[in-house]
């Protein structure tokens, strides 16, 4: 037999801020937001090739579709993307940028 506890009701912001946890929609809104991001800095050219995948512990890691411009960013570009995402967005607290070969 389950014996259960009579709780106090869950003041509204509680439980709307568990839902969106379970549900993981405050996850979708963050991914939508480094795509944005991503695509700004970027720009059309690279952004066409890349596509952001995650943030974690501050590293931004890019997925690159080919070798000639994951070299390129990974020399070249990169510092320059990460300064500008540091300077424009930097509730998304960004620290390094990786980068590697889609599929890999």
């Amino acid at each position: 037999m389950v014996c259960m506890v009579p709780r106090d009701p869950l003041p509204l912001s509680v439980a709307l801020s568990e839902l969106i946890a379970i549900r993981g929609f405050a996850r979708v809104r963050s991914d939508s937001e480094l795509e944005a991001a991503w695509k700004k800095i970027a720009g059309p050219d690279i952004a066409a090739q890349s596509r952001p995948l995650l943030v974690s512990r501050g590293t931004l890691t890019v997925s690159v579709e080919n070798a000639p411009l994951l070299s390129e960013l990974a020399s070249f570009q990169g510092p320059e993307l990460l300064q500008n995402l540091k300077q424009q967005y930097p509730h998304l607290k960004i620290k390094t940028l990786k980068f590697k070969l889609s599929g890999t």
